[in-house]
């Protein structure tokens, strides 16, 4: 699952992970995808983005759950990414054990050029 969430990471369009609303972006930079196990046996997914999208993080996460269950290849989010729709094999998994952990924002300056960038890669 974390090889496969690998595939995901940069500056891409995520469309067929976010839910449709007219107007908006779905350009995002994904700058971390990790899974990990804990020491009871809990699979722990970290994300961490430039932001997100609505659904966005669910979609993610259910995105690696046909690997991790032996039911695609590594390679399946990217291609999911890649085609650009939402795929009926990818379940959005529930909100109920997500958790915020931090909201932080780059300087204005960063901020406006971000904003270009993702509005030159929509267009």
């Amino acid at each position: 699952m974390h090889h496969a969430a690998q595939g995901l990471l940069g500056l891409h369009d995520f469309a067929a992970f976010c839910k449709k609303r007219e107007g908006a972006t779905t350009t995002r930079t994904l700058l971390e995808y990790s899974w990990t196990r804990t020491a009871e046996g809990v699979l722990e997914a970290r994300v961490v983005a430039d932001a997100f999208c609505h659904s966005m993080v669910r979609a993610l996460v259910g995105v690696v759950m046909p690997v991790g269950l032996g039911r695609a290849g590594v390679s399946f989010p990217r291609e999911v990414m890649i085609a650009g729709i939402r795929d009926p094999r990818v379940k959005v998994m529930p909100a109920h054990g997500l958790a915020l952990e931090e909201v932080g924002y780059p300087p204005p300056r960063l901020m406006a050029a971000r904003a270009e960038e993702a509005r030159a890669r929509r267009d």
